[in-house]
């Protein structure tokens, strides 16, 4: 078969090796006039391990591997994505009208694979999920680890299952007439096993990420960098029959081009929908809080489908919880006017100072024209409960009440839902952050930088849970005895019963953002608030004392869902709402 690798960092010679082939080296020729591409052929099919050797160095992983059997320093397998067989024909699932679960992999079952991962899918179809977004999948070192240091963004993590493994879960979860969404990062590469400077100009100085020096969009040797990247998202939606992607910190993507990679990149993917005659999307994670980022590109947007929203989740979490410290601040100022303005508005800071960044910070949202469908909202992510010191869900904190209060919030707010695993439940199994580096100096640093971080803020390094120790991945996955039993059980139906009337409702399906109405208590008189869409009505109180909610005549109105007994308003419209309760009326 052939083989082609992109080196232009290679001066002399480049070598295929194929162990177990008779030779077992390949001489690869220079193509003639191609900026670094090396292309040879050699004895190999399906599952073969081979690598590349430049100059006489050490024999490398390929750069666009399929499959890395033995962890990023290993060899690369071949992968003939023909050879699988699909049982499910899938027309595909699009994003309007979703209601997504964010699942790890390696957490979601203790075992920690896609097979196990699988056999749990009908619990998603029972309540109501229509789409899975997988956590990131590429390889990293270890067996267990979040997924966002990986390498080889074509292949996919031997110890979860591998391409087939990855395989095996997308059919089985279409087959349950489920939608997945891959989370995929290119705003960086994991420090070990990231071989791909030795090959080419994938990175650069020019710019700089939290993680260091940029992946290269702008500089020279970029035009085949930003194709690696769309050739490995392309791949995951055709090859994997993956029905969306998740693109990991955008605003890290630096991009001085006229022609901005997200904006190149959602082209590809439209036309490749348009091929396949299935929906495909795109979900951006921005803290830009610009609207050009989901806005299409002929009206002179990047054209992402959609982005998860953290103003959102800000506002809704200093309601719940008052915390202050860090973002949290200009949101806690006044948190139910917070959440009051990202109901209505999407984005709290549209131009408004941000005391976080010292600076004036995001553009207003055009509520006339945007779709509230193209942001996600949510109470909990990986990021804002694995990135917390211990790890801990707002289920450690808060009554079963107001995780109630949370959940509609959530699913019958305007944006499209998404909940974090074990949400649904209120698990009281924290999510760490943990990894399995096998290099012992990133390891240690990894170790005590996490504890560096967070004696910053007045934690004790002996209460931060070590990275590395097995036990804090032990801890993280969920216990699934727990949802049939109580308090789980009744919050678990709570989560069912909102799910089902967000579809049975068209109000609340409608993405109209102009047309939600939102009233709540003054500042220091109390916790609740409520908001009208069409016919439907919702209201939360988070105070520990019942409340007399002001709703207006609106002729009768009857419960549709209540977390505790509450009766209707009568003719005045008053409502009277117990502590930490919710409820959903409709006429």
């Amino acid at each position: 078969m052939l083989f082609v690798v992109w080196a232009p960092q290679a001066e002399d010679r480049v070598t295929l090796h194929l162990p177990g082939a008779d030779p077992d080296t390949y001489p690869m020729e220079r193509k003639s006039g191609s900026d670094g591409w090396w292309a040879g052929w050699g004895p190999a099919e399906h599952g073969s391990r081979y690598g590349f050797s430049l100059d006489g160095g050490p024999v490398l992983p390929d750069p666009l591997s399929r499959r890395q059997p033995d962890g990023p320093d290993g060899l690369s397998a071949v992968v003939d994505h023909e050879v699988f067989e699909w049982s499910t024909s899938w027309a595909g699932r699009p994003l309007t009208g979703a209601v997504l679960y964010e699942l790890h992999v390696g957490t979601y079952t203790r075992e920690g694979t896609f097979d196990a991962a699988a056999k749990r899918l009908a619990h998603l179809v029972e309540l109501g999920i229509t789409h899975v977004e997988l956590m990131p999948v590429c390889p990293f070192p270890g067996t267990h680890g979040w997924g966002y240091e990986g390498v080889s963004l074509h292949a996919v993590h031997e110890p979860y299952g591998g391409p087939d493994g990855l395989k095996r879960f997308v059919d089985a979860a279409h087959a349950a007439g489920l939608g997945v969404v891959l989370d995929v990062v290119h705003n960086h590469l994991g420090p070990s096993g990231n071989y791909l400077p030795l090959f080419g100009p994938y990175f650069t100085d020019t710019h700089q990420t939290p993680w260091g020096s940029a992946v290269n969009l702008d500089a020279p040797g970029s035009d085949e960098v930003r194709t690696y990247l769309i050739d490995s998202a392309l791949s995951w939606l055709r090859d994997y029959r993956i029905d969306g992607l998740r693109l990991d910190a955008v605003h890290a993507l630096a991009d001085t081009r006229a022609l901005h990679f997200l904006e190149e990149l959602s082209a590809h993917v439209d036309a490749l929908a348009q091929d396949l005659g299935r929906p495909l999307f795109l979900i951006g994670e921005s803290d830009l809080g610009d609207p050009r980022t989901t806005a299409p590109r002929a009206a002179g947007g990047l054209g992402l489908h959609a982005q998860w929203n953290d103003d959102f989740h800000h506002a809704l979490h200093t309601a719940l919880t008052g915390e202050s410290q860090g973002y949290y601040a200009d949101f806690a100022r006044a948190p139910l006017e917070a959440l009051a303005k990202t109901l209505t508005q999407v984005f709290f800071h549209d131009g408004t100072f941000s005391s976080f960044r010292g600076r004036a910070h995001g553009r207003p949202v055009d509520r006339a024209t945007t779709s509230a469908h193209r942001f996600l909202g949510y109470a909990q992510t990986h990021d804002q409960v694995g990135n917390r010191a211990v790890g801990d869900r707002l289920s450690a904190s808060l009554s079963p009440g107001l995780l109630a209060c949370a959940a509609a919030l959530v699913l019958t707010s305007p944006f499209t839902p998404m909940l974090f695993m074990g949400e649904e439940w209120g698990a009281r199994t924290p999510w760490q952050f943990f990894t399995d580096h096998t290099d012992p100096e990133l390891a240690e640093a990894v170790r005590t930088g996490r504890r560096r971080e967070f004696a910053a803020h007045g934690w004790a390094a002996e209460d931060i849970p070590d990275p590395q120790d097995p036990r804090t991945r032990e801890r993280s996955c969920l216990d699934w005895s727990e949802p049939d039993r109580e308090p789980h059980a009744q919050l678990l139906s709570w989560y069912r019963e909102l799910i089902a009337l967000r579809r049975a409702h068209p109000d609340l399906s409608d993405p109209d953002l102009a047309a939600v109405r939102v009233a709540h208590s003054s500042h220091g008189a109390g916790r609740w608030l409520a908001y009208r869409r069409g016919d439907v009505r919702v209201a939360v109180n988070l105070a520990p004392d019942p409340a007399t909610i002001g709703l207006g005549r609106n002729g009768r109105t009857r419960v549709l869902a209540a977390w505790e007994p509450v009766e209707a308003p009568g003719p005045d419209g008053v409502l009277v709402l117990p502590a930490h309760s919710c409820v959903v009326l409709g006429s």
